[in-house]
């Protein structure tokens, strides 16, 4: 027979909260996105035209280099299409289409500066894709780019977790695991003690707004025990570090 656990930590105890089991999901990305969603683009313009200048050449127009060079703003419209707004008038583009109301697009059926710009930013992650929309981040109230039928507190990519994450509590400097990022607050979700975590007092400095970050103790996990099958915390998301 395997080797009994370690014992696990009383409730109060200010390594984390009692375990619950939820469906594993996903945080963000590691870096920070820039509110861009009503100005000027972010994109590197030096390296993306040295990227497209090949192709404008192999094509014989400079629609890649004018998306870049020229000054462009681009806003996104609720049904997931931009307003691109330029010295020459504003356009409607649809990136999932591949189509545009300015003159080069429709007349010539090009796929003009307009889209190429879009496509650019959306790489660039200074706006949100066509099936994103933009949210506020719990702990920053920064941007967040999420899908459109996220539910729940959301983050952004700086403070954002994947599943798999090692990660220190700011309280112990515990190593722990990421297992999940829940879509509750930590004033909602509530341990099998039937307190939420934001009433424990080990978490009164931390936003009780904030989605609970599910993990596991790294000093728990054993070689012949699954990470799934080690006991779980919650924590309120801006409990947890990445920097060390």
């Amino acid at each position: 027979m395997p080797p009994e656990p370690p014992a696990e930590p009383p409730a109060e105890d200010p390594r984390g909260i009692e375990n619950r089991s939820v469906d594993e999901s996903g945080g963000d990305p590691e870096s920070s996105r820039d509110s861009a969603a009503d100005r000027d683009s972010v994109v590197d313009r030096d390296s993306v035209v040295d990227r497209d200048s090949a192709a404008d050449r192999d094509s014989g127009d400079g629609r890649s280099t004018r998306a870049v060079r020229e000054p462009m703003t681009v806003r996104t419209l609720r049904d997931g299409r931009y307003v691109v707004e330029t010295e020459g008038g504003t356009y409607v583009v649809a990136l999932d289409d591949g189509t545009c109301t300015c003159p080069d697009h429709a007349i010539r059926g090009a796929r003009c500066k307009h889209l190429r710009r879009v496509a650019m930013e959306v790489a660039a992650g200074a706006v949100p894709a066509p099936d994103e929309r933009v949210a506020v981040c719990a702990v920053c109230g920064g941007e967040a780019f999420v899908p459109h039928d996220a539910e729940g507190p959301q983050l952004c990519a700086r403070h954002g977790f994947e599943p798999g994450v090692l990660v220190h509590d700011r309280e112990t400097g515990e190593r722990l695991l990421v297992v999940a990022v829940t879509d509750q607050r930590a004033d909602a979700y509530r341990t099998e003690e039937g307190r939420t975590v934001a009433d424990y007092a080990t978490n009164a400095e931390y936003g009780a707004h904030e989605p609970v970050v599910e993990v596991v103790y790294v000093d728990s996990l054993r070689p012949d025990r699954e990470v799934g099958d080690a006991k779980r915390y919650g924590f309120p998301a801006s409990r947890l570090t990445r920097n060390r």
